[in-house]
């Protein structure tokens, strides 16, 4: 395989650093996207010891397909972004933009076929929000996602982490789980404006949550007839198969151009879980683990599939 380094929207005001991966050959080969989820991460996805970016780049490399990653914006420029009070924190400037840069990167480059798009976490919850914000992909993979809303997930897991707590720290947890929800009250009844003071911390709004639930995930899948592949760990404990992958399977299992695949045992991050609990997530990403061949064995199938048609 090959490693490029590439520098994502170098003549804007948030240059990212970034790898363009390519398999052996010419080419052209498809091309993948790839779309981090919530927090600032790097180009790899790094967390803890786990790279699942790097792990799907390399994988999908050796089985004949292209991807770019880059380091999310808010990890490369995070604190200009939270001082620009000109330009309140969204997904849109948090992720939307960079990922559409990434994709006319991959289309302006001779040796890239047809483009997807790869969403892990609230990076597949925004895919199909991308695709209609002018990505125009040749299909969606969504890693670990879910149709809900993002302050409904948060507010699940941080319930469930309070709730494993004891003692003195339960109640610290328990404060600020009372805090969570009371900035989630009546927040679609809340005007922008409104939403932009009621403050999260480390630059985070209501605001960011209010636009980016209005629409809602469901009401983007529903404008996109495009090929989707949706992915989920069955020992995710931070979105759920009987929960998040059901509810795609509800929305979209009518669709013949969607695929599903759940595979036993791993977490979410695709590789095999250590822990059935959320409070134990720090020792989930501790150990090193490697995405395994099933899972690029299917994704590399599918988009060849797809480019293929």
């Amino acid at each position: 395989m090959k490693r490029e380094p590439i520098i994502l929207g170098q003549n804007t005001r948030f240059p990212l650093k970034g790898i363009l991966t390519l398999p052996e050959g010419d080419g052209p080969f498809p091309g993948v996207v790839l779309v981090h989820g919530s927090g600032s991460s790097n180009m790899d996805e790094k967390v803890g010891k786990l790279t699942p970016f790097r792990d799907l780049a390399e994988g999908l490399a050796q089985r004949g397909v292209a991807s770019v990653r880059y380091d999310k914006r808010s990890f490369a420029h995070g604190l200009k972004m939270v001082l620009d009070k000109n330009d309140p924190i969204t997904v849109r400037e948090e992720t939307i933009e960079d990922a559409l840069l990434a994709a006319s990167l991959l289309r302006a480059d001779r040796r890239i076929g047809p483009v997807f798009l790869a969403g892990h976490s609230m990076g597949a919850m925004l895919a199909p929000r991308i695709e209609c914000s002018g990505g125009d992909f040749a299909g969606l993979i969504l890693l670990a996602g879910t149709p809900r809303r993002l302050e409904e997930v948060l507010l699940e897991q941080t319930e469930e982490a309070v709730a494993s707590m004891k003692g003195f720290t339960r109640k610290i947890g328990q404060k600020q789980l009372d805090q969570l929800r009371k900035t989630f009250v009546g927040l679609y009844d809340l005007t922008d404006e409104e939403a932009r003071k009621k403050k999260l911390g480390g630059g985070t709004t209501a605001y960011y949550f209010k636009e980016m639930g209005q629409p809602t995930v469901a009401d983007w899948l529903a404008k996109t007839q495009k090929p989707m592949l949706i992915l989920q760990g069955e020992k995710d404990v931070q979105v759920k198969a009987d929960v998040d992958f059901a509810l795609y399977r509800q929305l979209l299992g009518d669709r013949e151009n969607v695929t599903f695949r759940l595979y036993p045992g791993l977490n979410h991050c695709f590789v095999p879980a250590l822990s059935d609990s959320i409070a134990d997530a720090k020792k989930e990403f501790a150990a090193a683990r490697h995405i395994g061949p099933e899972i690029l064995d299917d994704i590399a199938r599918w988009i060849h599939g797809i480019a293929q048609a």
